[in-house]
């Protein structure tokens, strides 16, 4: 959770002045729990949106299943959970590209050309994102 700081200056305040100050401490408050709670279910979505592909997910050559890549996706977001603030983090740091050989992950659907996973997944954000705005 985020936290604000205060730094008291001795001064007084009108009882408008105290109110208007708590109003906003309260909606910043509210703003950032609610774009925390977002972000978590944007990356639920597409958690599960991996996790029930029927595509194939093309690791340093290697294809896995959905499952298989939501888990190491899911690792991989543990291991950078810090640096996550948005989905869009997320997908930079958890699913775009090996941490060993810098090699970006590919897509592989039946019947369509492979495509970078970030491209893939970014598309899906921005559909998710529409359906529930």
């Amino acid at each position: 959770m985020t936290r604000i700081q205060i730094v008291h200056c001795n001064m007084v305040y009108s009882p408008t002045m105290k109110h208007i100050f708590k109003t906003l401490v309260l909606t910043v408050t509210l703003f950032t729990g609610s774009a925390v709670a977002n972000t978590q279910q944007e990356i639920d979505h597409l958690l599960g949106f991996v996790a029930n592909t029927n595509c194939q997910y093309d690791r340093n050559g290697t294809v896995h299943s959905g499952l298989d890549a939501r888990d190491h996706i899911n690792m991989k977001y543990e291991h950078y959970r810090k640096k996550v603030k948005t989905a869009e983090d997320f997908i930079k740091y958890s699913a775009t590209k090996s941490m060993m050989s810098g090699k970006k992950y590919k897509i592989r659907c039946p019947g369509a050309e492979a495509v970078n996973a970030s491209d893939w997944l970014l598309e899906e954000l921005h559909r998710y994102r529409k359906a529930s705005g």
